[in-house]
């Protein structure tokens, strides 16, 4: 079992670290826009990234929308998602992530996400992850969701160890402004975006062999 150098918190994101799940998001808003005569380009499969869904709807949809309405959206898009990914659901985890867990069972683990709680309770459910992670932080737990640091601020507090001392992974641009805004560092995962300004840290996934050394000695 790794041993890290001091007491620190492991806080991970869920989508793009946990699991590649990019994809099969981009598909679900693209059927799901589709639905309702609108196609959806690249430019706002770029723009959704590493946000939380009501601000997506508000940006596919437009403004003018209640809260109601963007909720039912959310929803429908994420139920959506979720049929298309469960046939892949396991195959889908970044690589070396259930080993990286295993090792680091017993220390303070937490996840962080922009995603909603549905989301977050079918990945841990189905991919057994539950005993793994301390505390589970959506974005509807917060006031603000990332690229603000509420989130990663509520699961230091959660977990009773200071941001200085809490790592986060992250693949998204507003996750790694979030943790930065934070006072946290940053390992970067390279799933979503092929470069990541700003960490401390950036590596494919979770079989890296910089990972555990840059831990302990960080």
């Amino acid at each position: 079992m790794a041993s890290l150098a001091r007491k620190q918190a492991l806080i991970l994101d869920m989508d793009g670290v946990i699991i590649d799940s990019n994809r099969w998001h981009r598909q679900a808003w693209a059927e799901y826009n589709r639905r309702h005569g609108i196609e959806t380009d690249e430019a706002m499969q770029q723009r959704m990234y590493g946000k939380r869904n009501d601000d997506i709807v508000r940006d596919f949809f437009g403004a003018h929308l209640s809260d109601e309405e963007v909720y039912a959206h959310g929803a429908a898009k994420e139920q959506l998602y979720r049929e298309m990914i469960r046939p892949a659901l396991n195959e889908s985890l970044v690589p070396g992530v259930r080993e990286f867990l295993e090792r680091h069972c017993g220390e303070p683990v937490g996840m962080a996400t922009n995603a909603e709680p549905e989301n977050v309770e079918f990945l841990i459910e189905e991919a057994q992850l539950r005993p793994y992670f301390r505390v589970l932080v959506d974005g509807h737990q917060v006031p603000n969701p990332k690229p603000h640091p509420d989130i990663y601020l509520r699961a230091a507090e959660l977990l009773e160890v200071a941001p200085r001392d809490c790592v986060v992974f992250e693949d998204s641009l507003p996750g790694i402004e979030a943790a930065r805004a934070a006072g946290m560092a940053v390992v970067g995962i390279t799933t979503t975006h092929r470069e990541l300004p700003g960490v401390d840290l950036e590596i494919r996934d979770f079989n890296s062999e910089d990972l555990e050394p840059w831990l302990r000695n960080r």
